[in-house]
């Protein structure tokens, strides 16, 4: 293990690196090899230091690394996690540090953002989804190099067991620290590195190069079913949103159809992020077969995937009005994204616009969310007819039924559904009225 290791990068005086390093004996490691590479070329490095807060020794060796890096004249960056949602504690970490790292990296205009992930990290990532179940890329474990934001991340111990790495630190006086929580058996992947690799390691002291073999030709594989994806997946989004025909999508390949699912996924979760698994994609499938016209499903990190009628979309879940009551005056902008005027004029007679004699009404006039048993008298129509129904009957999609906008009077008589149906309150052109609203 030496520079060699960083030969296949191109360095330049021109060149910034930015590590993500722990002060584990890893990321150390490279650091290391990235000093002794500087003496070679001089380009720019920057250490990226994240304090996950979980341990006593954190605060210590965040200040042995910063000495360090003065020593050698490294700019330090540093981050402390002060506080942790309720999700899992490794993806929440991961999605901070790489969030941390992203911004140091524009920052110094990065031309590598680099990590310490070697072999061992590789055979225990690719067991872990083989035991869980993945999508087939996924099998693959993480890349050794990914075109990212304007940067490349890359792992240039790609093919270094831990094993080497602490023997190059031994020779070459490397300090670091070891992070006891490493050990603990109550985290998943901690329990394949004190049991399974060393068992694996015994039968072949070099099954790590089998594993590489396996991702080689799994990229490969991928690599071709890509191809064949993107040609399926750009034919299949509307406009390059992820909403798509449900009906379209079922004349694809079996297949493909799972590889869709995942590739949309993927833009909600990072490529070495252990969630997207076969799981989930059977959860989607399920969601387009429900005979139910419109449905959901709740995916990890507050995504959501929605069925309405025909049409299939994952969005990110967002903090939401669920219902609101507003008085009419001259202009309301609705939560909808709508606005609802009053005008003194208009020559449109659709369901955009509704007239209104006010010695009808009780005045105000209020626009709200629908509630349930909502009833209104029809134009042109005996009866009453429930709003629901009419939502249902005009395929609103479940979520802007939620917040589709029924205007009322005060004795909370429907006038109005804009957009879609009016009252017997509407009033012809030739008729009197002195109320007009228009729906934009």
């Amino acid at each position: 293990m030496n520079t060699s290791l960083l030969d296949e990068f191109n360095f330049s005086p021109s060149t910034v690196v930015v590590l993500g390093c722990s002060f584990g004996p890893d990321s150390m490691a490279l650091f290391h090899l990235l000093l002794e590479k500087r003496k070679e070329i001089p380009f720019k490095l920057v250490i990226a230091h994240v304090n996950h807060n979980k341990r006593k020794a954190s605060e210590k060796e965040k200040e042995e690394l910063e000495a360090i890096c003065t020593k050698v004249d490294v700019p330090f960056e540093y981050m402390k996690i002060e506080n942790y949602g309720e999700d899992n504690f490794h993806n929440e970490a991961r999605q901070i540090r790489y969030h941390f790292f992203e911004k140091v990296c524009g920052k110094y205009g990065a031309t590598y953002l680099m990590t310490a992930h070697h072999a061992d990290d590789l055979m225990e990532t690719i067991l872990m989804r083989i035991v869980r179940g993945a999508t087939l890329s996924s099998y693959a474990g993480f890349s050794k190099e990914i075109d990212y934001k304007g940067y490349k991340l890359v792992r240039p111990l790609f093919e270094v067991t831990k094993d080497e790495i602490l023997l190059y630190c031994k020779k070459n006086k490397v300090p670091y620290a070891i992070d006891k929580s490493n050990f603990q058996s109550v985290y998943t992947r901690n329990r394949y590195r004190k049991n399974v690799l060393p068992f694996l390691k015994k039968e072949d002291k070099n099954v790590h190069l089998r594993f590489i073999q396996f991702h080689q030709k799994l990229m490969e594989a991928t690599d071709f079913i890509s191809n064949e994806t993107d040609k399926a997946y750009q034919d299949l989004m509307k406009d390059n949103q992820l909403t798509f025909s449900i009906s379209k999508f079922k004349k694809l390949n079996s297949f493909i159809q799972k590889e869709i699912l995942a590739k949309m996924l993927s833009n909600f979760y990072q490529d070495d992020l252990v969630l997207i698994t076969e799981k989930h994609i059977h959860l989607l499938l399920d969601l387009m077969n429900r005979k139910a016209s419109s449905s959901s499903v709740q995916l990890p990190n507050e995504v959501e995937a929605i069925k309405s009628y025909d049409t299939f979309s994952i969005q990110k879940k967002v903090e939401s009005i669920n219902s609101y009551e507003i008085e009419i005056s001259s202009y309301v902008k609705l939560p909808n994204g709508h606005v609802l005027r009053q005008v003194e004029e208009c020559e449109e007679t659709n369901n955009q616009v509704i007239r209104l004699s006010s010695c009808e009404l009780t005045l105000p006039l209020i626009v709200r969310t629908r509630k349930i048993g909502d009833k209104i008298a029809l134009k042109g129509q005996v009866g009453h007819k429930k709003v629901k129904d009419i939502l249902i009957d005009e395929k609103i999609p479940l979520k802007e039924r939620e917040l589709w906008p029924i205007v009322v009077d005060s004795m909370d008589e429907l006038l109005f559904i804009p957009g879609l149906k009016k009252s017997k309150f509407d009033k012809k052109k030739s008729e009197s009225y002195d109320i007009i609203l228009k729906y934009e």
